[in-house]
Protein backbone atom coordinates (compact mmCIF):
# COMPACT_ATOMS: atom_id res chain seq x y z
CA UNK A 1 0.00 0.00 0.00
CA UNK A 2 1.27 3.28 -1.13
CA UNK A 3 1.63 5.85 1.94
CA UNK A 4 2.38 9.63 1.72
CA UNK A 5 5.36 11.45 3.27
CA UNK A 6 3.02 13.47 5.86
CA UNK A 7 1.84 9.77 6.66
CA UNK A 8 5.41 8.71 7.32
CA UNK A 9 5.98 11.48 9.60
CA UNK A 10 3.11 11.00 11.73
CA UNK A 11 3.85 7.55 12.81
CA UNK A 12 7.70 7.32 13.44
CA UNK A 13 9.09 6.36 16.37
CA UNK A 14 10.18 9.39 18.75
CA UNK A 15 10.36 7.79 22.26
CA UNK A 16 10.59 4.81 24.02
CA UNK A 17 8.43 4.60 27.92
CA UNK A 18 9.40 1.46 30.10
CA UNK A 19 6.73 1.35 32.85
CA UNK A 20 8.55 0.63 36.20
CA UNK A 21 7.20 -0.38 39.95
CA UNK A 22 9.86 2.70 41.80
CA UNK A 23 10.95 5.13 39.25
CA UNK A 24 14.02 6.56 41.10
CA UNK A 25 15.01 3.23 41.43
CA UNK A 26 15.26 2.91 37.83
CA UNK A 27 16.56 6.66 37.14
CA UNK A 28 19.80 5.96 39.14
CA UNK A 29 19.78 2.34 37.48
CA UNK A 30 20.06 3.52 34.00
CA UNK A 31 21.76 6.67 34.76
CA UNK A 32 25.12 4.27 36.18
CA UNK A 33 24.25 1.82 32.74
CA UNK A 34 24.51 4.93 30.94
CA UNK A 35 21.31 4.25 28.69
CA UNK A 36 19.02 7.34 30.14
CA UNK A 37 19.15 9.32 27.25
CA UNK A 38 17.28 6.45 24.99
CA UNK A 39 14.04 5.75 27.34
CA UNK A 40 11.90 7.55 29.34
CA UNK A 41 9.96 6.17 32.91
CA UNK A 42 6.91 5.91 33.86
CA UNK A 43 5.60 4.40 37.20
CA UNK A 44 3.09 1.74 36.89
CA UNK A 45 1.90 -1.33 38.88
CA UNK A 46 0.32 -3.37 36.09
CA UNK A 47 0.94 -6.91 36.50
CA UNK A 48 3.25 -8.83 34.44
CA UNK A 49 4.75 -12.44 34.22
CA UNK A 50 7.33 -14.20 31.93
CA UNK A 51 8.80 -13.15 29.28
CA UNK A 52 7.86 -9.51 28.09
CA UNK A 53 7.97 -10.08 24.56
CA UNK A 54 10.70 -6.81 23.62
CA UNK A 55 14.00 -6.35 24.03
CA UNK A 56 16.63 -3.15 23.56
CA UNK A 57 20.02 -4.15 22.21
CA UNK A 58 22.86 -1.36 22.15
CA UNK A 59 25.25 -1.54 19.77
CA UNK A 60 29.17 -0.66 20.21
CA UNK A 61 32.42 -0.55 18.97
CA UNK A 62 34.14 -3.49 20.47
CA UNK A 63 34.27 -6.57 23.24
CA UNK A 64 35.95 -4.50 25.89
CA UNK A 65 33.13 -2.13 25.57
CA UNK A 66 30.19 -4.68 25.73
CA UNK A 67 32.17 -5.65 28.60
CA UNK A 68 32.10 -2.10 30.14
CA UNK A 69 28.36 -1.70 29.97
CA UNK A 70 27.75 -5.40 31.36
CA UNK A 71 29.98 -4.93 34.30
CA UNK A 72 28.31 -1.14 34.56
CA UNK A 73 24.95 -2.46 34.55
CA UNK A 74 25.57 -5.31 37.26
CA UNK A 75 27.49 -2.98 39.62
CA UNK A 76 23.58 -0.83 39.55
CA UNK A 77 22.15 -4.40 40.05
CA UNK A 78 21.67 -6.19 37.07
CA UNK A 79 21.07 -9.68 36.79
CA UNK A 80 23.24 -11.26 33.72
CA UNK A 81 20.71 -13.81 31.78
CA UNK A 82 23.33 -14.33 28.94
CA UNK A 83 27.29 -13.84 29.85
CA UNK A 84 29.09 -12.01 27.22
CA UNK A 85 30.90 -14.36 24.78
CA UNK A 86 32.37 -14.48 21.39
CA UNK A 87 29.91 -15.68 18.49
CA UNK A 88 29.39 -16.44 14.69
CA UNK A 89 27.99 -12.73 14.39
CA UNK A 90 30.45 -11.08 16.83
CA UNK A 91 30.47 -10.86 21.30
CA UNK A 92 27.83 -9.86 23.02
CA UNK A 93 25.78 -10.42 26.50
CA UNK A 94 22.46 -10.36 27.79
CA UNK A 95 21.39 -8.20 31.12
CA UNK A 96 17.73 -7.73 32.91
CA UNK A 97 17.83 -4.76 34.95
CA UNK A 98 15.94 -5.00 38.15
CA UNK A 99 12.38 -3.58 36.46
CA UNK A 100 12.28 -6.40 33.92
CA UNK A 101 13.49 -5.04 31.19
CA UNK A 102 16.11 -7.05 29.41
CA UNK A 103 18.49 -5.44 27.52
CA UNK A 104 20.98 -6.84 24.67
CA UNK A 105 24.96 -5.27 24.28
CA UNK A 106 26.95 -6.63 21.12
CA UNK A 107 29.62 -5.68 19.02
CA UNK A 108 30.24 -7.40 15.15
CA UNK A 109 33.66 -6.98 15.78
CA UNK A 110 35.45 -10.31 17.43
CA UNK A 111 38.28 -7.93 19.06
CA UNK A 112 38.77 -4.72 20.19
CA UNK A 113 40.95 -2.45 17.37
CA UNK A 114 40.47 0.96 19.18
CA UNK A 115 40.29 2.32 22.90
CA UNK A 116 37.67 1.35 25.39
CA UNK A 117 34.67 3.96 25.24
CA UNK A 118 31.07 4.24 27.15
CA UNK A 119 29.72 5.43 23.73
CA UNK A 120 26.98 3.53 22.22
CA UNK A 121 26.75 3.16 18.18
CA UNK A 122 22.50 2.18 18.07
CA UNK A 123 19.58 1.15 20.24
CA UNK A 124 16.66 -0.94 18.35
CA UNK A 125 13.75 -1.84 20.55
CA UNK A 126 13.27 -5.07 19.24
CA UNK A 127 9.25 -6.52 19.51
CA UNK A 128 8.91 -10.02 19.29
CA UNK A 129 5.71 -10.82 17.52
CA UNK A 130 3.75 -14.00 16.50
CA UNK A 131 3.93 -12.80 12.66
CA UNK A 132 6.87 -10.64 11.55
CA UNK A 133 5.03 -10.70 7.76
CA UNK A 134 1.72 -9.43 8.96
CA UNK A 135 2.92 -7.08 11.82
CA UNK A 136 5.50 -5.70 9.22
CA UNK A 137 2.36 -5.14 7.15
CA UNK A 138 0.74 -3.06 9.89
CA UNK A 139 3.24 -0.71 10.00
CA UNK A 140 4.17 -0.25 6.72
CA UNK A 141 0.21 0.50 6.51
CA UNK A 142 1.12 2.62 8.95
CA UNK A 143 3.65 4.70 7.09
CA UNK A 144 6.88 3.03 8.45
CA UNK A 145 9.45 2.37 5.91
CA UNK A 146 11.40 -0.84 6.09
CA UNK A 147 15.16 -0.49 6.01
CA UNK A 148 15.90 -4.34 6.18
CA UNK A 149 14.20 -7.33 6.24
CA UNK A 150 14.34 -11.04 6.54
CA UNK A 151 11.41 -12.94 5.35
CA UNK A 152 9.09 -13.86 8.25
CA UNK A 153 11.88 -13.37 10.56
CA UNK A 154 13.13 -10.57 11.43
CA UNK A 155 12.28 -6.88 9.99
CA UNK A 156 14.05 -3.30 10.75
CA UNK A 157 12.19 0.40 10.14
CA UNK A 158 14.33 3.19 9.13
CA UNK A 159 14.36 5.58 11.98
CA UNK A 160 14.01 8.88 9.90
CA UNK A 161 16.40 10.68 12.28
CA UNK A 162 12.94 11.14 14.69
CA UNK A 163 14.08 9.56 17.64
CA UNK A 164 16.93 7.96 19.08
CA UNK A 165 16.00 4.18 18.94
CA UNK A 166 15.28 2.50 16.11
CA UNK A 167 12.12 -0.09 15.79
CA UNK A 168 12.40 -3.98 14.74
CA UNK A 169 10.45 -6.99 14.64
CA UNK A 170 11.88 -10.18 15.47
CA UNK A 171 9.87 -13.62 15.89
CA UNK A 172 8.83 -13.62 19.63
CA UNK A 173 10.36 -17.66 20.03
CA UNK A 174 13.24 -16.74 18.34
CA UNK A 175 13.80 -13.68 20.37
CA UNK A 176 12.74 -15.47 23.95
CA UNK A 177 15.75 -17.74 22.47
CA UNK A 178 18.47 -15.68 21.75
CA UNK A 179 17.98 -13.71 25.11
CA UNK A 180 18.26 -17.05 26.62
CA UNK A 181 14.91 -16.76 28.55
CA UNK A 182 11.15 -19.03 28.13
CA UNK A 183 8.66 -17.57 25.79
CA UNK A 184 6.14 -17.66 27.65
CA UNK A 185 4.30 -14.44 29.42
CA UNK A 186 1.55 -12.72 30.69
CA UNK A 187 0.25 -9.26 31.02
CA UNK A 188 1.63 -5.69 30.10
CA UNK A 189 4.34 -5.43 27.94
CA UNK A 190 5.47 -2.48 30.19
CA UNK A 191 6.54 -0.82 27.45
CA UNK A 192 4.82 2.17 25.65
CA UNK A 193 5.84 3.50 22.33
CA UNK A 194 6.01 7.49 21.77
CA UNK A 195 5.32 8.82 18.05
CA UNK A 196 3.61 11.81 16.67
CA UNK A 197 0.25 9.43 15.23
CA UNK A 198 -2.92 8.92 17.20
CA UNK A 199 -3.03 6.42 19.95
CA UNK A 200 -3.65 2.93 18.67
CA UNK A 201 -2.36 -0.82 19.64
CA UNK A 202 -0.34 -3.32 17.36
CA UNK A 203 -1.48 -6.80 16.64
CA UNK A 204 0.75 -8.15 19.48
CA UNK A 205 -0.15 -5.89 21.85
CA UNK A 206 2.18 -3.19 22.11
CA UNK A 207 0.77 0.41 22.63
CA UNK A 208 1.75 3.58 20.82
CA UNK A 209 0.69 7.32 22.15
CA UNK A 210 1.33 10.33 20.84
CA UNK A 211 4.70 11.69 22.38
CA UNK A 212 4.49 14.90 24.41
Amino acid sequence: MATTASTAARTSLTSVTLEVADVDVARRFYSAFGVDAYVRLRASEAPSTGFRGFTLALTVSGPATVDGFVAAAVDAGATVLKPAAKSLWGYGGVIQAPDGTIWKIATSARKDTGPVTREIDEVVLLLGVEDVKATKQFYVDRGLTVAKSFGGKYAEFASGGSGPVKLALYKRRGLAKDLGVPADGAGSHRVVLGGTADTFTDPDGFAWETAA
